[in-house]
């Protein structure tokens, strides 16, 4: 017997199955807009075109012409008057119990409705869309919830969404979830789509039902630093909220970045900056935008946001502040450099790490040599134990066996003479570095070394 299947009573088995019947019914009566317990069964196409209820197409040569895009097949069915405005039996990704004659539930995709126009609008068949619409079709027609111009701006099909604008289909259409067909241009291959939608009227500002996303948000989240200029031309407002408390600058430090994408969330966050975006507000957890760039490890972005003043030892609900965040992530951010983070916050005054916690650092951050140096090179005496040495796991000390041999002999001899004098100078100005150092008459060389310079060892 298959793991997704249970016996149940008999009892319980036909308690199991009213419910489902009722659900059942109760979807069907949400998606489609006229009131039918169960649609007529198309086979043949009629010679009379049956405008209400819609057929259930179960043919499988037009279902195969339709999500082919097989415009001749499609052709010839139509030929002989048969309705655009069919219902197709669609599986969905999402499981639910079901019960077969067996007598057994099991898990089974849930099914849902969908049309031939939706189809092929979702697939990018552009010639059959012009077919369809002029058999008829309705451009509103969304049995499965979302119209024919939601499909055609997820997948950005930029012809099948001048058809459908042009035949009327209205671009501020609500899906079942509450979205409109700009929230659906995810990809920079939709800039085109959305740029139609804003020409035709699409709303701007108009946000989602449940995460209350307004499509800046969304383009924001997604890097789409092009979307994003565009929203933000057509008159998007640039600090509104979503359910969670973000503003669209919230929303892009906050999504997951790879260090290939690094570059576009930096464009957008410089462009939302350009336009008056509050780097100091706050979502539900007290998280600025500071925070999140630490979390994610944009170096970039982190430098924009202290150049323009962000608070640098803010505190979000759980007490972190951005050099915590940054220090929790770093062994799975390697690959963002996250020492150059380190760096700039330390430079910009972050409060230091407490010398007592410096070996629990150094446990979770000796991958990364550059973070522990930059760290150490803030203090003018370190106290180094055994202990250190054995925190670190012995291929990391062999990676980086000169920079991990002057941190431990840090125990038997003082720092240098131009160590500490940088030290002491850091500490005169500290809370003025960033405006300070830059102005100080001192050679390019000295002045890297100040701003804690790499040297990937410690003297």
């Amino acid at each position: 017997m298959s793991s997704y299947r249970f016996p149940f009573s008999s009892s319980a088995l036909r308690s199991l199955q009213l419910e489902a019947e009722k659900l059942e019914q109760w979807q069907i009566q949400k998606k489609l807009s006229y009131r039918s317990t169960r649609p007529s069964v198309y086979v043949k196409c009629s010679a009379k075109p049956v405008q209400q209820p819609p057929l259930l197409c179960t043919d499988p040569v037009l279902l195969n012409a339709v999500y082919s895009g097989d415009l001749i097949a499609l052709q010839d069915y139509t030929s002989v008057k048969c309705s655009a405005n069919l219902l197709i039996l669609n599986r969905n990704h999402e499981l639910r119990w079901d019960s077969q004659q067996t007598g057994i539930w099991s898990l089974t995709y849930e099914e849902e409705f969908t049309c031939p126009l939706f189809v092929t609008a979702n697939r990018g068949y552009a010639d059959c869309v012009q077919l369809l619409l002029r058999l008829g079709a309705d451009v509103e027609f969304s049995p499965g919830g979302e119209s024919a111009l939601h499909g055609a701006c997820e997948n950005a099909h930029l012809e099948c969404v001048k058809i459908l604008l042009r035949h009327g289909a209205n671009p501020n259409a609500e899906s079942q979830d509450g979205t409109l067909p700009l929230h659906r241009c995810k990809t920079p291959q939709s800039y085109q789509c959305a740029k139609l939608l804003l020409q035709y009227g699409a709303h701007i500002n108009r946000q989602t039902e449940e995460e209350e996303d307004t499509p800046l948000h969304i383009a924001a989240r997604y890097g789409l630093w092009q979307h994003v200029d565009l929203y933000l031309r057509y008159g998007a407002t640039v600090d509104k909220r979503n359910v969670n408390g973000e503003t669209a600058l919230c929303a892009a430090c906050n999504h997951r970045q790879t260090p290939q994408n690094l570059q576009q969330y930096f464009q957008v966050c410089q462009r939302l900056i350009q336009s008056g975006a509050n780097i100091h507000a706050r979502d539900n957890d007290q998280q600025n935008p500071l925070h999140l760039a630490c979390k994610n490890a944009n170096p970039q972005v982190v430098e924009l946001l202290l150049e323009q003043g962000a608070e640098v030892n803010a505190m979000n609900y759980s007490a972190n502040t951005p050099i915590q965040n940054i220090l929790q992530v770093i062994a799975y951010k390697l690959d963002h450099k996250p020492e150059l983070i380190v760096r700039a916050l330390l430079n910009h005054g972050a409060i230091r790490i407490w010398p007592g916690a410096l070996i629990k650092v150094l446990r979770y951050c000796c991958m990364s040599p550059r973070t522990v140096e930059v760290l150490l090179n803030t203090y003018s005496r370190v106290r180094v134990t055994e202990e250190w040495a054995e925190v670190v796991p012995k291929e990391e000390k062999e990676k980086n066996s000169r920079f991990f041999y002057s941190v431990f002999t840090l125990s038997e001899s003082p720092r240098s003479l131009q160590h500490l004098c940088r030290c002491a100078v850091r500490s005169h100005l500290e809370g003025r570095l960033p405006q300070t150092l830059p102005n100080l008459p001192l050679p390019p060389s000295l002045l890297q070394f100040m701003q804690l310079r790499f040297e990937d060892v410690l003297y």
